[in-house]
């Protein structure tokens, strides 16, 4: 059974979990937003998703474009836990997912690290 969750309860532990973040990392972050929906249109049990151009792609032509997305999937990330603890991990494990892709982690490495 889904736990049942308040949006104002999940977008605190997003950003609870965007705080466990060491401070040199979150420092590092450059124009990028975290924001909440309800599912991905395509993609209905996606957690999360990255959308941009990582930091270690970007070079002196970077310049005038829209932030970075991570989007944070609140539906399927209630379905598949049984408890608000288990939320509360899941949530943290998807944030920073995402925001290693910011930083140009791709899928494997983060599978390779036991992030995936």
């Amino acid at each position: 059974m889904p736990v049942e969750m308040t949006r104002t309860r999940f977008d605190e532990l997003v950003g609870d979990a965007l705080d466990l973040l060491p401070e040199e990392f979150a420092a590092a972050m450059n124009n990028v937003v975290v924001l909440v929906e309800d599912r991905h249109p395509d993609d209905p049990g996606l957690l999360g998703l990255y959308e941009g151009i990582a930091l270690t792609e970007r070079d002196s032509t970077y310049a005038g474009v829209l932030p970075d997305r991570i989007t944070v999937y609140r539906a399927p990330l209630l379905e598949m836990c049984g408890s608000e603890d288990e939320v509360v991990d899941e949530i943290a494990v998807t944030v920073l997912h995402e925001i290693a892709h910011h930083f140009g982690i791709d899928d494997e490495e983060l599978h390779r690290l036991g992030w995936g």
